[in-house]
């Protein structure tokens, strides 16, 4: 959802040093990102002052001249005014106000409009302030996420080790959804959505996600008729960026893979139930959603096949 803005932050200044700090599992997201010269991560504690307060102290001897908080949290405004950062620029939120030289009001939009838009609107509110310019309103939203061709080898000597044929078309399926159990489609219509695509294109299905989603990998793999590669929690969140960008297809509930995959370059459907895909939908042009309709609560495996088969033979004519 912030790349477009990270990507806008570098462009309005060039050539500035931008570090992003942020929690460490996002080191598999940034790995080979261009719009960004340094990262420092950190593990969250449960006690979320005690993080203001180390991260405070720690990034304090780098001198930072402006804060651009992406987080609505009250823990990363605290954190910016302990380091005392000349301008610190964030939405205007949660008792935030007295904490950030640059208060931004919320749109009023919000709501009805894709969250990539949110965070843009706090870096065209820093180009105006700062700057005292305004050209990231007219600007193209990227999404897009590098991955060098060392880790897009790596990746393919991966799928080859768990006996994937690199000459066949290779479909990510992602069944699982941590957040929420209740946006996940049915176990048994993604075995029957592998099978389907299985036996028509002579394909390879491979399943991905993190540890906790295990059990539901075993379900879809159990249901299945043919052969499918489970991977859900065999990977690193980097290892899965890098399979994503060399499968053909990703289909995938509303889950973090299913935004990674587009933003990849990945041709990519996903599942929507009852809940308004608008604001949080997968970013971009190379993704679809399939929702349900007013009579089910879920898209039928006849709807998300042609979708996915429709979304191969775009792929196809891009080659």
């Amino acid at each position: 959802m912030s790349v477009p803005a990270l990507r806008e932050l570098r462009r309005i200044f060039p050539d500035d040093h931008i570090t992003l700090h942020t929690r460490t599992w996002a080191d598999g997201l940034f790995q080979d990102a261009t719009f960004i010269d340094e990262l420092v991560t950190y593990d969250p504690h449960r006690w979320k002052i005690k993080d203001a307060i180390d991260n405070s102290d720690f990034l304090k001897a780098d001198g930072f001249e402006l804060a651009v908080l992406l987080p609505n949290s009250f823990e990363s405004a605290l954190t910016t005014f302990l380091t005392r950062i000349p301008r610190r620029v964030g939405y205007n939120k949660d008792l935030r106000g007295l904490l950030l030289t640059d208060p931004v009001p919320v749109p009023e939009w919000k709501s009805r409009r894709h969250e990539v838009y949110y965070y843009l609107n706090l870096i065209s509110e820093v180009e105006r302030r700062v700057l005292g310019r305004q050209t990231v309103a007219e600007a193209f939203a990227d999404g897009t996420i590098e991955v060098s061709d060392d880790r897009k080898n790596a990746a393919r000597e991966f799928l080859s080790s768990h006996g994937v044929d690199s000459r066949r078309t290779v479909v990510g399926l992602g069944p699982g959804s941590t957040n929420s159990i209740a946006k996940r489609w049915p176990a048994e219509r993604f075995a029957a959505l592998g099978d389907r695509l299985t036996e028509a294109l002579e394909c390879t299905i491979v399943l991905l996600g993190g540890p906790d989603e295990k059990n539901i990998g075993r379900e879809v793999a159990d249901l299945s008729e043919n052969n499918i590669v489970d991977l859900i929690g065999r990977t690193t969140l980097d290892q899965a960026v890098a399979l994503l960008s060399v499968v053909e297809l990703m289909v995938s509930n509303d889950m973090g893979l299913a935004h990674v995959a587009p933003a990849v370059g990945t041709r990519t459907v996903a599942i929507f139930g009852p809940t308004d895909p608008e604001t949080t939908r997968p970013f971009g042009e190379n993704a679809i959603v399939v929702q349900s309709d007013s009579n089910e609560p879920w898209p039928t495996v006849d709807r998300v096949f042609d979708a996915a088969l429709g979304q191969l033979q775009a792929a196809e004519a891009q080659v």
